[in-house]
């Protein structure tokens, strides 16, 4: 007996969006060097994720050369700070949403590893289905919420060579979602506006709980990266249930 019912349609090629002189300016004043079809696969992923953004909320950036350098140029700042750890090192990314930053660095760093953290189902689908149809295999996508994960002290907690988040929250409260995932040494990376100083301060008590500090601030010509280290390991109090860490920060 054969099975008469039908199959799901392929998906539908995309052309990718092409790189405006104003993000290949910058990305090489920042000093990123391409390999050959990075670009492409760049330019693949923003059609992907604009495509998407039709459907269901995952960015309100739209236009295509802002797009470029509001996400790919923003994400590609981290490139530098990521670029001592060894090969196969495992990085973490929280409230991975549209894809940016780890999409992006998985395209253009792929002897690193990534694992994007995302608690929505449709986000989660989204980011497995860019990274099949970009053909990139080092990336898992982890449908669960930052601190269920944190507290997953067999697979997760404290495995991580360098954990990153972008637009997740301020630092009191990213701090809890991310330093719990690091290992002892590892860096968390923090992408940031301006507020970035007055954050830092609010948040020292969070670090000092946390075990973990802060080693730096760089300036990008997107904003700013809070670096943080992690001293030691974290306490097993922390993250705590979810929802408490936005509801109730350090």
């Amino acid at each position: 007996m054969t099975d008469a019912s039908p199959r799901p349609a392929p998906p539908v090629p995309l052309e990718p969006l092409a790189a405006p002189e104003s993000f290949l300016s910058a990305a090489d004043a920042l000093g990123v060097v391409f390999d050959d079809g990075d670009v492409e696969r760049l330019g693949l992923y923003l059609a992907l994720l604009l495509e998407a953004n039709r459907a269901f909320n995952l960015t309100s950036i739209t236009e295509p050369e802002e797009a470029w350098n509001r996400h790919i140029l923003d994400s590609l700042t981290l490139m530098a700070l990521l670029a001592e750890l060894p090969e196969g090192a495992r990085v973490a990314d929280i409230g991975s949403g549209g894809g940016a930053p780890a999409i992006p660095l998985a395209i253009v760093m792929p002897h690193l590893r990534f694992t994007l953290i995302e608690a929505t189902g449709k986000k989660a689908d989204f980011l497995r289905d860019a990274a099949k149809r970009l053909g990139l295999k080092n990336i898992e996508v982890v449908n669960e919420r930052a601190e269920t994960v944190g507290q997953d002290h067999k697979r997760r907690r404290e495995v991580y060579d360098a954990v990153t988040a972008r637009a997740v929250g301020k630092i009191a409260v990213v701090a809890e979602l991310t330093v719990p995932l690091a290992k002892v040494g590892g860096q968390i990376l923090l992408i940031k506006g301006e507020k970035a100083p007055e954050e830092l301060e609010a948040a020292a008590g969070a670090l000092d709980l946390l075990r973990a500090s802060c080693a730096g601030v760089v300036e990008t010509p997107t904003g700013r990266i809070v670096v943080l280290e992690k001293l030691a390991k974290t306490p097993r109090d922390y993250p705590r249930r979810p929802g408490e860490p936005k509801r109730a920060p350090l």
